[in-house]
């Protein structure tokens, strides 16, 4: 209607087409119309056909192909209208016990704004009061803050505890307070958590290098161990007395016995400690016995 409006067509919906000029009653009798009326007539009446004619063609227009036939053949945009108004205006959605049943079953929940449904339960609020049945405030109130979902159970228990009245638009101000600070909280929980993550992989990246740094630490030591072995040469060369034995060309750490677990000091020539090597490497079968004897050859003969 306010598209038709604004196109000075719509008087064509509410209006009855033009009737034509009867003319002036006087004591003698009735006049006919002049020819000014007439012409004024001719006016109105092409005025009014034109709007008749764009009104209707507007609406087929706008129509549904599936629907065009059907509403081709009604011959006024009047009709037109009327016929779509009562197949498609659901009074039954504007009825009373409708918009009480809407207001009394509406639930807010956490996956909405609880602006926009406070802003909806306003809309019903007011079908209401143009039914003819009109709510307090205070009961307004009191059911926007009894239909708060159950996340806001500790904001509903404060609303409550209020002593003073408040209006529905102090309530709509502390539930935009509180959803932004919500909102807020949100935001710094999702940040702590993306530095949290960020400050994890730091530290995984820098374990992995640690970790490759111990292999390749001890790859190298040992190839040093490796490369610092038993060398004859190193060994003959050495004037430094092994500290087990005390005899040169070989150094303590090569050695089988150590002090204080016993060796052959006797033959050695170190220092006297306990236990008896013969006993220490005695096997019951002579391969073995070999084995052990062979395992403790060194290429100096002397020693």
């Amino acid at each position: 209607m306010f598209c038709l409006t604004t196109l000075h067509i719509s008087n064509v919906l509410t209006d009855d087409s033009p009737s034509p000029p009867t003319g002036v009653t006087t004591a003698e009798g009735v006049t006919p119309p002049t020819s000014t009326q007439l012409i004024e007539h001719l006016r109105i009446v092409e005025t009014w056909s034109t709007n008749e004619y764009n009104c209707r063609n507007y609406f087929l227009n706008a129509l549904d192909d599936s629907l065009y036939d059907i509403y081709s053949t009604i011959p006024t945009a009047r009709k037109i209208w009327e016929s779509l108004e009562k197949k498609y205006q659901t009074k039954v959605a504007c009825s009373k016990k409708f918009v009480i049943e809407k207001f009394i079953n509406f639930k807010m929940v956490d996956t909405k704004s609880i602006l926009k449904q406070v802003d909806e339960i306003q809309v019903i609020t007011h079908d209401l009061e143009v039914k003819g049945i009109g709510i307090k405030s205070n009961f307004v109130v009191g059911s926007i803050i009894e239909k708060l979902p159950p996340s806001w159970k500790n904001f509903k228990l404060y609303l409550k505890h209020l002593t003073d009245d408040m209006s529905l638009e102090q309530l709509v101000l502390r539930i935009r307070v509180e959803e932004d600070n919500r909102l807020n909280e949100k935001v710094d929980a999702n940040s702590l958590e993306t530095s949290a993550n960020f400050i994890g992989e730091a530290n995984s990246s820098r374990t992995k290098h640690n970790n490759k740094k111990e292999k390749q630490g001890s790859k190298n030591s040992s190839k040093d161990s490796k490369s610092h072995g038993p060398n004859k040469k190193n060994f003959k060369n050495n004037s430094t007395p092994c500290y087990v034995c005390g005899k040169n060309g070989h150094k303590a750490k090569y050695f089988r016995f150590r002090r204080g677990q016993g060796g052959n000091n006797g033959n050695n020539g170190g220092n006297s400690g306990g236990g008896n090597s013969g006993q220490a490497n005695m096997v019951k079968s002579p391969n073995q016995f070999v084995a052990v004897i062979q395992t403790n050859m060194v290429c100096n003969c002397v020693d």
